[in-house]
């Protein structure tokens, strides 16, 4: 599916829905700026526009339809048997996390971003595109006036979007955090050791992308004009705080897991002392037990004693008291 406006240098719209036909002529109008939006897009509105349109350079085209691991920017300067505008290629990815699932689902988006255009392509909808189209159609900030300015609001929603997923996993966190206390099990275990991977996973992700606002935010392309360079530089700082949020849940799922494991020695080691103690409490009565229980026949003199049963099980009675007496003064149990 294309979607596609042209707006004005003062940021209103001109036309939508643009026939592909007139493309060129509206891209030639140096007062009108061309936001064209492929969502989910067949391989001939690919060709169309990528090539036929925009003649962009083979390799962004490539890395454009095929997904990318890591996000990524590259300046393409046309040379002389190049057909294409100066432009920039950028590959992003907004994140969603599902407590459901416990996973951190990428979405990934590409950007060309000319003096005049701007080309976003992704595979799935993106709530930071739809919500930049409506701020263009209906706000009165004017920030359809240029390609740098749209970029800049796509990039930002992204980032923004970044913060109900750590809200979530951080809810999760915290429900963690109690049961693990309370009832620590090996299925728990598996949740902590799976939302760890997600959030090393997030942190994989961001990285790259700090890497590549970093250049945006230093000025280094002369495709975003200098005014707009603490915009992009404020978007940076956004993903930084969330670059830290994440490294603080990894540091608290790693404190969850120790502390996981020093409740499961110390249940460990609780049953260890109940089966000791069980054992040194029932020791009289073993000994007892077996030592009257062999065959001695008539040569043991307690035997004909009138109370010696009696006095056997005294024994017995009054021992394992006795120990039991002692564990307990020892708080042993």
């Amino acid at each position: 599916m294309i979607r596609s406006f042209a707006f004005t240098t003062q940021g209103k719209l001109h036309s939508k829905d643009i026939e592909t036909f007139l493309m060129p002529t509206l891209l030639a109008d140096t007062n009108l700026f061309l936001w064209l939006d492929l969502e989910k897009p067949t391989a001939e509105e690919s060709k169309l526009v990528l090539e036929d349109i925009f003649h962009f350079h083979q390799l962004s085209i490539e890395d454009c339809v095929s997904v990318s691991p890591s996000p990524k920017v590259e300046e393409y300067v046309p040379k002389d048997e190049d057909k294409f505008a100066p432009y920039l290629f950028m590959v992003i990815h907004a994140v969603d996390y599902s407590r459901k699932d416990g996973v951190f689902a990428t979405k990934e988006l590409n950007f060309f971003l000319g003096k005049n255009f701007l080309v976003t392509f992704h595979e799935v909808p993106l709530r930071s595109v739809q919500q930049t189209e409506e701020r263009c159609l209906k706000s009165s900030v004017h920030i359809a006036r240029a390609p740098d300015r749209v970029a800049h609001t796509l990039l930002d929603g992204i980032v923004e979007n970044y913060k109900p997923a750590l809200d979530e996993l951080a809810f999760e966190i915290a429900e963690l955090e109690q049961e693990v206390v309370e009832h620590p099990s090996p299925k728990l275990l598996n949740r902590i050791i799976q939302i760890k991977k997600e959030v090393l996973h997030l942190r994989q992700i961001i990285g790259p992308q700090r890497e590549v606002l970093s250049r945006f935010a230093q000025g280094e392309f002369k495709l975003i004009r200098p005014h707009l360079v603490p915009y992009y530089r404020d978007v940076y700082d956004g993903l930084f705080h969330i670059g830290e949020l994440a490294q603080n849940y990894t540091d608290s799922l790693t404190g969850l897991l120790h502390i996981y494991l020093s409740m499961s020695s110390n249940q460990t080691g609780d049953v260890l002392k109940l089966l000791t103690l069980i054992t040194l409490i029932t020791t009289p009565v073993t000994i007892v037990g077996t030592w009257y229980g062999m065959n001695f026949g008539d040569s043991m003199p307690e035997l004909r004693m009138t109370y010696g049963y009696e006095l056997a099980i005294a024994i017995t009675v009054i021992s394992t008291a006795l120990m039991w007496w002692w564990f307990k003064k020892k708080r042993w149990f």
